[in-house]
């Protein structure tokens, strides 16, 4: 069973390592995932976006099989959009999912980014207030199928009526939230264990006011702060020749690691790394030897 930590004040600093989608030839996400495994990631992940232009797999199911072919590393998802799944049946899926893999599942949750995809896929548009209440709603539901022997909830866009999942997850499955408003922040700093937003969407500049924000709310709703794992996405190019990108930390090692660390002092004590270029192995390498030893 894993034995993941909380703790914002770790000694450790955990890495992740993203997993891409894509389902065009060639792509092959499990072999990634055990290479992740081999250089000694701690966790890898995949984003969830089921409409798109370009091939690629159906986030779950593909986390599914990675899974199944590791044995040691973490599996996170980064994050389920909630108004694509019956929230319900993603508290059952998950504690499947947790019990199979050994303890191994960080669920991540979120509003759901595009309301294209929605439309696309003919499912109602939330307003942007409708994705934060029904992501508060829905973990309230899926921590309580996951704890109650008979769970009845009624929310404006969840619900459930006595509703029973046998068993229970046998350890507390870690629910992060990629969050970036101000309520949406509040919804994570009273209920969740982790937050995860994306460096490309909030830089250094913005992300100190959110954290403190989160911890605000997570102290008036009686929590300890260090309940909350801070973790940041971050999508990365080790490159010495690497020119300034919107959105992306690219450079040389030695700046990366100064970076990087100055994001630990900052409070985030868990990493993923989202490789950009056209060499995403040589890239997870590279990270792997020349910048991970160095932020543990």
């Amino acid at each position: 069973m894993s034995t993941f930590a909380y703790s914002i004040g770790s000694a450790r600093m955990r890495i992740g390592l993203n997993i891409s989608t894509s389902a065009a030839p060639g792509a092959d996400p499990v072999a990634d995932a055990r290479r992740a495994e081999e250089l000694g990631f701690d966790f890898v992940s995949a984003s969830d976006h089921p409409c798109t232009a370009h091939p690629s797999h159906e986030t779950w199911t593909m986390l599914s099989w990675i899974a199944a072919a590791t044995t040691r590393i973490e599996i996170a998802t980064r994050v389920l959009g909630v108004p694509y799944r019956n929230v319900a049946m993603v508290a059952k899926m998950s504690e499947t999912f947790d019990r199979l893999s050994g303890g191994r599942l960080i669920l991540g949750l979120g509003g759901g980014y595009s309301d294209e995809e929605f439309r696309a896929f003919g499912m109602p548009v939330p307003t942007a207030r409708q994705k934060v209440d029904g992501l508060a709603e829905a973990v309230q539901i899926i921590r309580g199928l996951w704890s109650e022997e008979s769970f009845t909830f009624k929310g404006h866009h969840h619900h459930t009526e006595h509703a029973r999942i046998e068993p229970k997850p046998a350890r507390r499955i870690p629910i992060w939230l990629g969050t970036f408003g101000p309520r949406a922040l509040a919804v994570t700093g009273r209920l969740a264990d982790g937050w995860i937003p994306s460096y490309s969407f909030a830089g250094p500049g913005e992300i100190t006011a959110m954290r403190e924000r989160l911890l605000a709310a997570a102290r008036q709703a009686g929590r300890a702060p260090e309940e909350i794992t801070c973790a940041y996405n971050i999508a990365i190019r080790v490159d010495e020749h690497a020119k300034p990108a919107v959105g992306t930390l690219a450079g040389s090692p030695s700046l990366l690691i100064d970076t990087l660390r100055g994001f630990q002092d900052l409070g985030f004590s868990v990493l993923n790394f989202m490789p950009v270029g056209d060499a995403p192995d040589e890239q997870a390498e590279r990270l792997a030897r020349e910048i991970v030893p160095a932020l543990r």
